[in-house]
């Protein structure tokens, strides 16, 4: 059987949740603990990583630990063993199992924890809250001789080149000719040393965003038959498709306050919540973001939402919503541990498309430090 690296696991993973979509400053994200540069056959996947979560991934005999909340948040100015945090780092390195931590960047990227709770919620026509993140395009233009163009086309659409808002594979071909003479010490694919030729080529172009350009450019070279091929690379004044935090959308059918506020309640399968306006208003435009929501009510409000679902509402921000008329439901921080399952989930399936042999544990470890009575 096919051993994994780490390092797999974690390329894979981010390849839906990069770091470079975290949009909290100093986000401690990534590698926290250990090393991944080891064999893994088994990850826990956690939203929060206490002592008690890592002896369940000693039972379960895990490698991996990937949380949404990250174990080390500030800095350490020491590493002493009699503290509990101390004591938690500790047992990691003694089984050496590794942490990793993706936060704000799990909560921007697509399928991640806000999408995951406006599943949750039934959510219709979702469109992002806030944007927090977007990329330069930029266009490729390769010139290739006429029979070797739809081979490339079709390694550039592979590589990620051409994806425009909800088309991939696309391009713009142009027929031409080519003209070049091969000097001493050169191989020509076609052509004579010391000959003028001239080939039917085509010119093809391509967009991609400007992080994938390595990735774009060896695929073109590795593709290409020619020697020394003749292209063109350069910035558009366009963006790639923006991400960003929280979600909007639609109700399927509208409901009072209270009706969303029990539904809300069995959704997120949490035994109590806190409601800010009229329990009778009719409720249709619902925004959600996981986690703390106070530095968002301004946004939630620009969007025309009804209801605001999150977590941590202090008081004063609570007042204020209630008199701008914007209602909000809080759940609690808790209810993202919506990630637990969705990202076990989306990893079962990338892995098992890749052939990898890793198995994706759900934490079964209540972290909620509250107890509601």
């Amino acid at each position: 059987m096919k051993s994994v690296n780490g390092n797999e696991i974690i390329q894979l993973f981010e390849s839906w949740s990069p770091k470079k979509l975290a949009c909290m400053p100093n986000d401690p994200i990534g590698l926290a603990i250990g090393t991944v540069n080891k064999e893994v056959t088994k990850v826990l996947v956690t939203l929060d990583v206490t002592l008690e979560v890592v002896e369940e991934a000693i039972a379960q005999g895990c490698e991996l630990i990937i949380a949404h909340h990250p174990p080390i948040f500030r800095k350490l100015s020491n590493l002493r063993t009699d503290t509990p945090a101390g004591k938690l780092y500790e047992k990691c390195l003694k089984h050496d199992i590794a942490v990793y931590a993706a936060h704000t960047n799990l909560d921007v990227a697509q399928g991640g924890v806000n999408d995951l709770l406006a599943d949750a919620l039934q959510l219709e026509n979702r469109k992002i809250l806030e944007h927090t993140y977007s990329e330069q395009l930029m266009k490729l233009a390769v010139y290739v001789p006429t029979e070797y163009a739809e081979t490339l086309r079709i390694a550039l659409a592979n590589a990620g080149a051409g994806q425009i808002g909800d088309y991939d594979t696309c391009s713009f071909t142009t027929a031409g000719e080519g003209r070049f003479r091969a000097l001493d010490g050169a191989n020509p694919f076609v052509g004579q040393i010391g000959e003028v030729n001239v080939e039917p080529e085509q010119k093809v172009e391509v967009v991609f965003p400007s992080s994938q350009k390595n990735r774009i450019l060896k695929a073109m070279l590795n593709t290409h038959p020619y020697e020394e091929p003749a292209y063109d690379v350069w910035e558009l004044a366009l963006t790639a498709k923006e991400e960003g935090l929280g979600r909007i959308g639609t109700l399927q059918q509208p409901m009072t306050l209270q009706q969303f506020a029990e539904f809300v309640k069995v959704q997120l399968d949490v035994p109590c919540l806190r409601v800010v306006g009229d329990l009778q208003r009719t409720v249709s435009k619902v925004a959600v973001i996981g986690g703390d929501g106070n530095s968002y009510i301004a946004a939630v409000r620009r969007a025309g939402a009804d209801v605001f679902v999150t977590g941590d509402i202090g008081f004063h921000m609570a007042q204020d919503a209630e008199v701008n008329g914007l209602s909000i439901v809080d759940p609690g921080h808790h209810v993202e541990k919506v990630m637990i399952k969705g990202v076990a989930e989306k990893m079962k399936v990338l892995c098992a498309k890749k052939k990898l042999p890793v198995q994706f544990i759900e934490s079964q470890i209540h972290t909620e430090p509250f107890k509601f009575i």
